[in-house]
C-alpha cells in the first residue's frame, strides 16, 4: 500500500480493471458493517457511475443486518443494493469502500478471493493494504473523493444522482465541512457536484438535522450520563460516556441514530480526546475515538484491531462499557507518558 496515495500505476490497473468488463458481467460492491454515509454514499454514487457506462448487473452490499440508517435511506442508487446473502457470489470484479481492514467485511471478506479483481478504495491511514487493486489515500477528506476520481478516469459525466450521493459521502466525513481535513480542494469538489444542480441545504436537512423525537431524548440521556476526566489522556482531558442496547430499546430508536453522538461529546471544551462507547451486542461495543488535535487516537485504535485516522478512529470493544473506557485511558497514558 502507498500510504502517499495511489499512483499512476493503480490508477491505471482500476481503470483496466473495469474496462476489461462485459456489460453483462456481475460487479459487487461492499462497504463496511454499520455503514456510514462515506460509505454509502462512495459506494451508490460509485454504482451509479458503473450503470451509466453500461454495466447492468451491478449490486450493492454490507455485511451483517440489512438495515440502512434512515437518513440514508433515500440516497440516489439504493435500488442497487442488497442483503449480504444476496450479494454476487462469483462476481467478475469486486469494488470496497471505505474498508480499513478485511475484518470490516464479516462474512462478505471471501467474496474478494472468489473474484479475479478487487479493488479497494479508501482514505484510511490505517489500510492492511488487503485486495489486488488498491486506491488508498490518506489526504483525502473522504472515500468519496477516491470514487469521484475514479469515475473521472472512467469517463463519467458528474450527474445530480452521482453528485448527491457523493456529496452525502464528502458532508458527512468532514463533519459538514468542519473538520481539519476540509482542504481548497474539498470544497472545490463539493462545488462540482452543487454544479450538477443537488440542493445542499435540502440534503443537510434529511442528514444532519433530522432525528425522531425519542433519538432526541435518548442523545439527551446518554449525554446526560457522560463522564470528564481532565487528568486522562496524559492531562490533556477525556470525555466519555456510553449507550446500551437497553436505551434503544426503551425509546424505541434505531442504533442509527447513535452514530452522530460523538460530536456533542467532542465539543466539551475540557478534553481533548472525545470517548463515546456503543454497545452491539451482548458484550460487544463500537467505540469512537476523536481528538482536536493534541492526541493521535489511532494508535489506540489500531491496537485493539480497529482504525481510523489521528483524529477520528474506532475498534470494537468486549466486556463492559467501563472495562471499554479502561482500556482506552491505559493506552492513551501509555502512548503518551
Amino acid at each position: 500500500m502507498t500510504l502517499s496515495g495511489p499512483t499512476a500505476e493503480e490508477w491505471a490497473a482500476a481503470v483496466a480493471a473495469v474496462r476489461s468488463l462485459g456489460a453483462d458481467d456481475e460487479i459487487q460492491l461492499i462497504c463496511h458493517v454499520n455503514p456510514d454515509g462515506d460509505a454509502l454514499g462512495s459506494m451508490l454514487g460509485f454504482g451509479l457511475g458503473l450503470s451509466r457506462l453500461g454495466y447492468t448487473r451491478v449490486r450493492a452490499t454490507f455485511p451483517g443486518e440489512f438495515a440502512v440508517p434512515g437518513p440514508y435511506s433515500a440516497l440516489p442508487g439504493s435500488a442497487l443494493l442488497v442483503p449480504e446473502a444476496e450479494a454476487w457470489t462469483g462476481p467478475r470484479l469486486v469494488a470496497v469502500f471505505d474498508v480499513a481492514s478485511e475484518s470490516r467485511l464479516g462474512g462478505l471478506a471471501g467474496r474478494l478471493t472468489a473474484a479475479p479483481v478487487s479493488v479497494v478504495l479508501d482514505h484510511h491511514a490505517s489500510n492492511t493494504g488487503f485486495g489486488t487493486v488498491r486506491l488508498v489515500d490518506p489526504a483525502a477528506a473522504a472515500t468519496s473523493v477516491v470514487a469521484e476520481q475514479l469515475l473521472a478516469r472512467l469517463g463519467v459525466e458528474l450527474d445530480a444522482e452521482i453528485a448527491e450521493c457523493l456529496y452525502v459521502a464528502l458532508a458527512t466525513d468532514t463533519g459538514s465541512f468542519k473538520f481539519d481535513m476540509t482542504t481548497v480542494a474539498v470544497h472545490e469538489l463539493a462545488a462540482r457536484l452543487i454544479a450538477t444542480g443537488i440542493r445542499p441545504g435540502e440534503i443537510s436537512r434529511r442528514i444532519f438535522d433530522s432525528r425522531p423525537f425519542g433519538a432526541m431524548k435518548l442523545t439527551g440521556e446518554v449525554i446526560g450520563r457522560a463522564v470528564l476526566e481532565p487528568g486522562a489522556a496524559g492531562g490533556r482531558g477525556m470525555v466519555w460516556t456510553y449507550a446500551t442496547l437497553a436505551d434503544l430499546e426503551r425509546h424505541a430508536q434505531q442504533p442509527y441514530v447513535l452514530d452522530t453522538l460523538i460530536d456533542p461529546v467532542r465539543a466539551v471544551a475540557e478534553a481533548d480526546v472525545s470517548v463515546v462507547v456503543r454497545e452491539v451486542a451482548a458484550g460487544e461495543w463500537s467505540v469512537s475515538l476523536r481528538s482536536k488535535g493534541a492526541v493521535d487516537v489511532s494508535g489506540v485504535a489500531i491496537s485493539q484491531g480497529g482504525g481510523g485516522h489521528r483524529l477520528a478512529a474506532g475498534f470494537t470493544g468486549y466486556g463492559e462499557a467501563a472495562q471499554v473506557v479502561d482500556t482506552v485511558r491505559r493506552l492513551l497514558d501509555e502512548y503518551l507518558n
